[in-house]
């Protein structure tokens, strides 16, 4: 998946059920450590709430979240909260609901409709954005190339440069999003001299002459045009080989 959908900025709404009060906060995030930090301020802040429960989702594949009642019955609280994130298919956020209790019980399903409802109206007071998954990049290359490899990272405007060092060697750290990677990667890598430098490396022959496809697909064996070393790119789209490579097992060739 490389889009997803996450707040603009935090939002905040306030709601009331039976006398108890319910204040939900929705703050878009990037990690487990970030999402526990605001949770961690929201409880702090409203320190003399009876219960502050919650919810994160987290990466473009939606794959990582969790959830909290803290305190309250099993399934009332936490889970709700993250039923309406995944309602608005939204990721990269932390939802926290603080409840002060109004002397009023709202039993199990009151509980599961009133967090429901202020962690929808939180997302309600949202922006709702569409954002691009992003890789990353890492390479060596000799200052000679420099302007080659310029012409390639300001060729487009959804690429970002983290990190750039220049000496006889240069490195150079790219982020992109997930879409252009294999293109701009296989620009770069055909580029005399430039090296991927955060890939896993694989041994080669000794005598650094020849190496064979490896059968570990989608695994698939690239290098930089007169490198010294092969890498094993987990990405492994066809684009970014130098060459074509053939069937499982045969010949491919020189490094140099």
């Amino acid at each position: 998946m490389d889009t997803y959908y996450t707040l603009a900025a935090p939002a905040k709404a306030v709601f009331t059920e039976k006398r108890s009060r319910f204040i939900s906060f929705a703050i878009p995030v990037t990690s487990r450590e970030q999402a526990r930090e605001e949770v961690k301020r929201v409880s702090k802040e409203y320190f003399d709430a009876r219960h502050v429960c919650w919810a994160f989702m987290l990466g473009a594949d939606r794959l990582d979240f969790l959830s909290s009642d803290n305190g309250e019955p099993s399934g009332t609280a936490g889970k709700p909260i993250l039923g309406q994130i995944n309602s608005a298919n939204l990721t990269d956020i932390v939802i926290i609901v603080v409840r002060y209790f109004g002397g009023i019980k709202l039993g199990t399903p009151g509980l599961i409709v009133a967090y429901r409802e202020a962690a929808r109206l939180a997302i309600e007071e949202g922006e709702i954005i569409q954002c691009h998954k992003k890789e990353t990049f890492t390479f060596t290359f000799p200052y000679l190339a420099m302007n080659d490899v310029m012409k390639v990272v300001k060729s487009s405007t959804e690429l970002d440069i983290l990190s750039q060092t220049f000496d006889n060697s240069c490195t150079m750290a790219l982020s992109m999003r997930a879409d252009i990677f294999p293109e701009i990667t296989g620009r770069l890598l055909s580029l005399d001299g430039v090296c991927a430098a955060d890939w896993p490396r694989i041994s080669y022959p000794e005598d650094n002459s020849r190496v064979k496809v490896m059968n570990l697909w989608p695994i698939m064996l690239v290098y930089g045009k007169g490198c010294q070393a092969g890498y094993v790119a987990l990405h492994a789209p066809g684009s970014l080989l130098n060459k074509k490579a053939g069937a499982v097992g045969e010949d491919y060739g020189n490094f140099s």
